[in-house]
């Protein structure tokens, strides 16, 4: 098994690797595990209209994203005899805004969310592989904020919900309350959107309003 076999595996699944790394006793990764990869959604693959296609979604039951990746991800890992983490389901919750930066492809964009090489804001996370092997892994670029000249993140929010380096997510929510915010609410977060990797990215707009609509609940 080699990082080249996964990716082609996760395509697959309709998902990408994210990234990965080997953990140290300080990640918080169960003992034993010598590699950990991060899996996120596929949207050159189709992976909304795939997961939308699925059974999670045609019995009504709640938190059709997350049974979806339960299922997906946790079969995975049985084949291949490695432990499935998930970034849901807590408390407690898996530690997967740190591990995304240790695997040096994500880092902190200057209105403090993680940004992907390719996904740049819109990034998210379905899951993790822990894998009881040390596999090689390819070279992480660098962080895409540091050639992004005009970082159009910084001003593209309505309400300035990212200013001095926080995150006014009372604001966000009551914006997304009104008839101007329903540009947001329909296809994801403006600041997100402006990340010129984002835009390149693939998301299609009913996910980006699925998500918004489970955030603003």
């Amino acid at each position: 098994m080699n990082y080249e076999l996964l990716e082609s595996a996760a395509a697959l699944r309709h998902l990408t690797i994210l990234g990965g790394f080997h953990p140290t006793p300080s990640d918080d990764v169960p003992e034993g595990f010598q590699t950990l990869l991060l899996l996120g959604p596929d949207e050159a693959a189709g992976f909304w209209a795939h997961v939308t296609g699925g059974p999670e979604f045609a019995d009504s039951a709640p938190d059709p994203v997350d049974r979806w990746s339960r299922r997906v991800i946790g079969d995975w890992a049985d084949e291949i005899g490695a432990l499935a983490l998930y970034p849901f389901g807590g408390p407690p919750y898996q530690p997967f805004q740190r591990w995304a930066v240790r695997t040096q492809r994500i880092h902190t964009s200057p209105i403090m969310l993680l940004v992907h090489d390719t996904a740049g804001l819109m990034v998210s996370f379905r899951g993790a592989l822990a894998l009881r092997g040390r596999i090689d892994l390819p070279p992480a670029p660098s962080s895409p904020c540091i050639s992004c000249k005009d970082k159009p993140c910084l001003t593209a929010c309505p309400v300035n919900a990212f200013a001095d380096g926080g995150y006014d997510v009372p604001a966000c929510k009551s914006y997304l309350g009104t008839v101007p915010g329903q540009d947001c609410m329909m296809n994801g977060c403006a600041a997100r959107r402006a990340c010129p990797v984002s835009q390149h990215f693939g998301r299609v707009p009913t996910q980006s309003a699925y998500h918004m609509q489970m955030f603003r609940g």
